[in-house]
């Protein structure tokens, strides 16, 4: 049950809001322009930076926007915007909490001049798959050839283009919609002339380094949240706090710490918390909780921290406590403290955990990523690719999964895999092949290039052992010894052949083996179509079993026919002409040969 304010109405946190896209395309400089907006003020209510998150109180957002916002005509509740700021990649929009994405609204940064490039396409895979709602921010429109900025207000001063500049933005807009109809068959308008919300994505062209268009991104991103996400963002103030863990790591002074989000109640100094672990809760004691201090760079390694007695939601803090060692990021975290509340967070925050267990297969490959969302978020594209995954789980690669991966070897060789999202670099063995990146579909991409490449050379090499099939005719005045062995130039008109290669008639009389293969004077292993070759022919009289001008083929058996058959989709057309060919001369004799 939410909290009741003085005026009877829920208490309502900050919806969280996360940004995301392609590199280069203004991610950073979206947060930057957002966050600076009043970053040096010194009045109440100025932007507050937490661990990993910035919040923007209404009020900034009001003067930022202006009259933008009073054009909505609504009544705003929530307290302002919180917005995610971590380490790594867009699949951090995929961090869990119970029932949904961590974040409940994102921005997807796009380069309006360049489209949709492979994270953009990523980045719009993973908010799917975690139904995280979005807008666009179409940035860098201050590159549009032309354009001068000519008007505070964004729609007026797109109006008071020249009408050159004006066309090519809107051919601009255009494109970026086609490409989210095409792709993703997503309604996609601009954000003054979307009709609803629910059925149409909203467009804002935007200059995040001119900081022009973000008055208009945060007028968006506030009306949207006030009026879908009301519900969603009550919370119990007083309540125990409910959070995602960031990350994890040492802190000068402090030891293990952890960044932390916390999305509902209140987390105080000395409170109990009981974190997700991956084999069992862990349970441990608040010992300080600590904010950056004001304008400081939270990743700053020599960055200073000031300690607050609580922290409430939506906010981020860093939280310093013994016994964390099993605490990762993407792992959920609740207070406790009682021992029934104790009891009862262990069960919510290991069937939370149940909740984000990414799906396995009996046979399959072995994935590892820095967070339960990265890890969601690269099996989510996997599976989408038809990827089975055997194995799934958080942290730097270890002998244990080098082990798991090797023993899936006499199963399949081309699943002894691991790949590794935005983890450590680790070595390929002998047995199985390890593929990390910081980039998801640059990860993918690799691991099915390389399993297309031993594809094809398996493949290539079952040809290579299957017996060479070919058709020859010998050649006028090419009698070189009539028996024992006789030798005889020959012309190869199809295929390939090569010493050993059995030969027949036409009519399927079976001639001899080929034993030697000459060129010039020297031997060869093989002669391909168009070669004028001698060959030696044993157990066979010129005159006899053969003259010039004859036509021999390929006697081939049924278990290399069969083979062929197998191999159908690298086989040339000349070579499927050649079996056809065998197949019809042995037919005659045994109607059911190859099938």
């Amino acid at each position: 049950m939410a909290k009741k304010d003085t005026a009877g109405k829920p208490a309502i946190r900050s919806p969280i809001v996360s940004v995301l896209g392609h590199v280069d395309h203004g991610k950073s400089s979206i947060l930057d322009a957002i966050r600076g907006t009043d970053i040096l003020s010194t009045e109440a209510g100025a932007i507050t930076q937490a661990i990993g998150a910035s919040i923007i109180p209404l009020d900034i957002i009001k003067t930022k926007c202006g009259d933008l916002l009073k054009a909505l005509n609504m009544e705003f509740t929530i307290p302002g915007l919180l917005f995610i700021d971590t380490p790594g990649h867009a699949a951090f929009t995929t961090l869990r909490k119970r029932g949904g994405s961590l974040a409940d609204i994102a921005i997807l940064a796009v380069d309006m001049n360049e489209g949709f490039k492979p994270q953009t396409i990523e980045a719009i895979e993973i908010l799917k798959a975690a139904k995280t709602p979005f807008i666009i921010a179409a940035n860098k429109m201050d590159l549009i050839p032309g354009y001068r900025k000519k008007h505070d207000a964004l729609l007026a001063d797109i109006n008071a283009q020249d009408e050159q500049v004006k066309a090519k933005i809107d051919t601009k807009l255009y494109e970026l919609l086609g490409q989210f109809h095409e792709r993703f068959q997503m309604n996609v308008e601009r954000f003054d002339r979307v009709d609803d919300y629910t059925k149409q994505l909203a467009i804002v062209p935007c200059s995040a380094l001119k900081n022009h268009g973000i008055a208009e991104l945060l007028m968006v991103l506030a009306g949207l949240a006030q009026k879908y996400f009301e519900e969603k963002l009550q919370i119990e103030v007083s309540g125990p706090a409910k959070g995602t863990i960031l990350e994890v790591k040492e802190s000068q002074g402090l030891g293990l710490t952890a960044d932390v989000i916390i999305y509902d109640g209140t987390l105080q100094r000395n409170d109990t918390i009981v974190i997700a672990g991956l084999n069992e809760p862990i349970v441990t004691k608040v010992r300080a909780l600590l904010e950056p201090n004001p304008l400081a760079e939270m990743r700053d390694k020599k960055a200073k921290f000031k300690p607050v007695q609580q922290a409430v939601a939506a906010t981020g803090v860093k939280i310093a406590a013994p016994d964390m060692e099993g605490a990762l990021p993407g792992m959920p975290l609740m207070g406790a403290n009682t021992p029934e509340e104790i009891t009862t967070a262990k069960a919510a925050v290991m069937a939370e955990l149940d909740e984000m267990a990414v799906e396995t297969e009996e046979h399959g490959i072995i994935i590892k990523a820095d967070t339960l969302g990265s890890l969601e978020a690269l099996s989510t594209l996997l599976k989408e690719e038809g990827i089975p995954i055997r194995k799934a789980t958080v942290g730097p690669v270890s002998k244990k999964d080098i082990a798991d991966a090797e023993s899936n070897i006499e199963q399949d060789p081309l699943t002894a895999v691991i790949l590794g999202f935005n983890i450590p670099e680790a070595a390929s063995t002998e047995n199985v092949k390890v593929f990390t990146d910081p980039v998801i579909y640059k990860l993918i991409d690799n691991f099915t290039d390389w399993k297309k490449a031993e594809t094809e050379k398996k493949e290539k090499s079952a040809m290579d052992e299957l017996t060479a099939i070919c058709k020859v005719e010998v050649l006028a005045n090419c009698i070189f010894r009539q028996s024992g062995p006789a030798v005889v130039g020959v012309e190869v008109l199809a295929g390939a052949l090569k010493k050993g290669t059995l030969l027949m008639k036409l009519d399927g009389t079976r001639l001899t083996t080929v034993k030697e293969i000459q060129q010039e004077s020297k031997s060869i292993a093989k002669a391909d179509k168009g070669f004028q070759v001698a060959i030696s022919l044993p157990s066979v009289t010129v005159g006899r079993h053969l003259d010039e001008h004859d036509v021999f083929i390929t006697d081939l058996d049924e278990p290399s026919f069969r083979s062929y058959k197998e191999h159908k989709d690298l086989l040339s057309a000349e070579q499927k002409e050649l079996l056809k060919q065998i197949a019809e001369i042995k037919r005659k004799q045994h109607p059911v040969w190859g099938i």
